[in-house]
């Protein structure tokens, strides 16, 4: 079984990424159960704004994209800021919206039987609409989300330090992060089993 993360922290390699470091507990987990995972700070990459899979010479999101296709569990991992997924978190999305509308063999969206998860931190408050932002779009473009598939670290209102900075509350996200794999792992299994049919036709 394969898996992508894709990092969407606003920071290019090599700075550090605090979203990374909270997504490297669920990468752990994941390859604990013999799952491959690829990790892709997408700022890294020349992914410009759109709604179509391709955008021409340049445009490295195609090869992102085949990466997804390749992988049967996607983690989407994204600071808060302002009370929001980054702009890179957003711009993934959009870009994934051309996915809706692409079939497998079978006429299903390629989304289908394919799980998702979302990693969340910030020094400040918000995750759980930044979750619920993020899951939500995964569930149009096709992904099954699976019950408590998240794990987030924060500071609660107001400024603070960043995740490295301190211990707190990193037990909690952690134990949550490996509950978010195993849940991932588990519905992925329980997919190849037991795939999603192509929807009813509308004609």
């Amino acid at each position: 079984m394969r898996a992508v993360v894709l990092n969407c922290t606003l920071k290019k390699s090599p700075d550090a990424s605090n979203t990374q470091l909270l997504a490297d507990v669920v990468v752990m987990a994941l390859e604990q159960r013999d799952v491959e995972v690829r990790t892709f700070r997408v700022v890294d990459h020349d992914v410009p704004p759109g709604v179509v899979t391709d955008l021409g010479e340049g445009d490295e999101w195609p090869m992102l994209h085949d990466e997804l296709l390749n992988a049967e569990i996607l983690v989407v991992a994204t600071p808060t800021w302002v009370g929001h997924p980054s702009s890179v978190a957003q711009r993934v999305i959009e870009r994934m919206d051309a996915m809706i509308s692409e079939q497998d063999d079978e006429g299903r969206p390629v989304a289908y039987n394919r799980v998702a998860g979302v990693v969340v931190t910030g020094n400040e408050d918000g995750a759980h609409h930044v979750i619920s932002e993020v899951a939500g779009a995964l569930g149009d473009i096709g992904y099954t989300v699976p019950g408590q598939a998240w794990t987030y670290w924060n500071m609660g209102p107001g400024p603070g330090p960043s995740y490295p900075d301190t211990v707190h509350g990193h037990d909690w996200s952690k134990s949550t992060g490996e509950a978010m794999a195993a849940n991932l792992h588990a519905v992925a299994q329980a997919l190849a089993k037991s795939p999603i049919p192509p929807p009813p036709s509308s004609s």
